[in-house]
């Protein structure tokens, strides 16, 4: 089994604010007029330099997608939505295509079981120096099936999850219809946070580029299988029909 390994630095780890369990505690990111290494912005989207940088040999970015600490995707309207994409995809390219990383991450944690730390709505863009990009996935992962096909646009929905249960894949012939791919990312948290489970208070969103084709994966969040965890086995629900045909009827009939 193929095991990527990366270095943590717990003595940053430590520093780190936390606003998911601690309501209390003050949003740094919600501090605008004192946001530091700033390195784009695009109306009320900000890429800066993450100040926490516990991730070795890497350099870390934070995505603040909006000034509003309570809101997430399913609030934003159609045009924050694909403004978001759209930014969020150019400086993932760049960093991808400026030579300096052999991978570069691009992903969303929201909730308590995500593994982020801050609940103001945010990305992360990190190029790491010594992972390959093709040890990050398999192709396996993004085979399922369709639930409807936009254009050069797939939505479907997992048979070969890489950790279980309902995870929702959008796959594309070329790269240059963004703001399908942003609708659908919209829906597939809509669906997870709304309508899959009531138990369901957490999700990710990864972002890949595969032969230069953006592929990207959305998974509801529970505590971990402890199958996985012990043994690498995944879980696959047999209930995708009803899954398929429930997105179908909220969102595409």
């Amino acid at each position: 089994m193929r095991k990527n390994i990366i270095g943590f630095n717990t003595k940053i780890g430590r520093n780190k604010p936390e606003t998911i369990i601690n309501k209390d505690a003050s949003c740094p990111f919600c501090e605008y007029k004192h946001l530091e290494h700033i390195i784009a912005t695009c109306g009320e989207m900000t890429l800066l330099e993450n100040k926490y940088n516990v991730l070795e040999h890497s350099f870390q970015t934070v995505l603040l997608e909006t000034r509003y600490c309570g809101s997430d995707m399913p609030d934003y309207n159609h045009k924050h939505m694909h403004d978001l994409i759209h930014f969020g995809v150019d400086h993932w390219f760049s960093m991808l295509d400026s030579g300096k990383y052999k991978s570069v991450l691009f992903f969303k944690n929201y909730g308590p079981l995500s593994g982020g730390t801050m609940r103001h709505p945010h990305m992360q863009i990190i190029g790491l120096e010594d992972i390959d990009n093709d040890s990050l996935y398999d192709e396996s992962d993004f085979f399922g099936m369709p639930i409807i096909k936009k254009g050069a646009v797939e939505f479907n929905v997992s048979t070969s999850p890489r950790l279980g249960f309902c995870e929702l894949n959008i796959l594309t012939e070329n790269n240059s219809e963004l703001d399908t791919m942003a609708d659908f990312i919209q829906i597939s948290v809509d669906y997870i946070m709304k309508h899959f489970d009531n138990r369901c208070k957490s999700y990710n969103i990864f972002f890949y580029r595969i032969k230069g084709l953006i592929k990207v994966k959305i998974m509801p969040r529970f505590p971990t299988s402890p199958l996985f965890i012990g043994y690498n086995l995944r879980l696959r629900p047999n209930n995708l029909d009803i899954i398929i045909a429930e997105i179908r009827k909220i969102y595409f009939s």
